[in-house]
């Protein structure tokens, strides 16, 4: 049996992200969050998709004992 390489373009990724059929982010691999306004967000890289979601990436969080 021959295994046949899967192309897409960059219009059926975006799609597929709208469609919820894929959880990647197209920009570093991570999951991505639904929003409630109906955008995409990546919470690693801060790219996002639809109404005003792209934003600040996510920033390590520091101990309180300062570790």
């Amino acid at each position: 049996m021959i295994v046949e390489p899967l192309n897409r373009t960059l219009e059926q990724e975006l799609n597929a992200l709208l469609r919820g059929a894929s959880l990647e982010c197209l920009a570093c691999g991570e999951f991505v969050l639904r929003l409630p306004q109906g955008g995409i967000f990546c919470p690693e890289c801060g790219s996002g998709l639809g109404v005003a979601a792209t934003a600040e990436p996510a920033q390590p969080v520091s101990r309180a004992d300062g570790r």
